[in-house]
């Protein structure tokens, strides 16, 4: 996943144990991750962040970027998966944007599917019921770019990934973008765009490799165009767990 880190301003080769060192010494134990001295993040401001993960087991470290973004998206869940060798992460199925009636939630004109990692996932209760809402702060870090251009005719799409060769928390977009959050990632002083799509209920935050984009001859990200491409969704939980009284019904692992 080094090439995710492209997305927050780590040229490609810049050595992922240089981002591990700076972790270890400059950062704070990680919420929800386990052991404080194997689960570390790294605050860069603007709500940027490294975590780094070391997995009983494992001589190397799992290095990953996270945003923080300020408002929640709500989710109609249907589905928690665990995620093999990490109790931490979570991956999350459901609706985006359902209606305010769950039992609704596959007839509201704008909901639409979405599979996301969470990765506080100690949080969740053992059980949730079946289209219980969570809110959850996601943002987007891109895979691939296929296309940044003027919008023309295409309509919005969001679709996740649905063979089982691809990798969870990923879906195709097509989206405009509203606007774009200039950043600075503080260790290597590269520039960091936050793109700011159009997505029903609630814009979501994406973010591209400024090398990918030179690479295959893309133009820079402009508001009011539109980009397309796959990306991988995360995040953590934001509100909506439920109670204990809750956890009662129809229900999944």
């Amino acid at each position: 996943m080094d090439f995710l880190l492209e997305c927050i301003g780590f040229p490609p080769d810049y050595a992922i144990e240089d981002i591990v060192e700076r972790v270890l010494r400059d950062g704070e134990p990680a919420a929800w991750r386990g052991e404080p001295d194997r689960h570390r993040r790294l605050a860069l401001g603007g709500g940027l962040e490294i975590r780094i993960d070391r997995d009983h087991g494992r001589n190397d470290w799992s290095v990953l970027p996270h945003f923080q973004v300020s408002h929640r998206l709500r989710v109609a869940v249907d589905e928690i998966r665990a995620v093999p060798d990490s109790p931490f992460d979570a991956l999350v199925l459901g609706w985006a944007a359902p209606p305010l009636e769950p039992e609704e939630a596959r007839l509201q004109p704008g909901s639409y599917r979405l599979s996301a990692f969470v990765t506080d996932a100690r949080r969740l209760p053992r059980r949730i019921p079946f289209g219980h809402v969570l809110a959850l702060s996601l943002a987007g870090f891109a895979l691939d770019v296929s296309h940044v251009g003027p919008e023309g005719d295409a309509a919005p799409r969001i679709a996740p990934l649905g063979s089982n060769e691809d990798p969870g928390g990923c879906s195709d977009v097509s989206l405009r973008i509203l606007r774009i959050l200039h950043l600075e990632n503080p260790i290597t002083r590269i520039p960091v765009e936050v793109l700011e799509v159009d997505a029903p209920e609630r814009p979501l935050q994406l973010f591209v490799s400024r090398w990918q984009l030179e690479k295959d001859a893309l133009p820079q990200p402009r508001p009011g165009w539109r980009i397309e491409g796959t990306f991988l969704f995360s995040g953590r939980i934001a509100g909506g767990l439920p109670g204990p009284r809750k956890e009662v019904g129809t229900s999944f692992g």
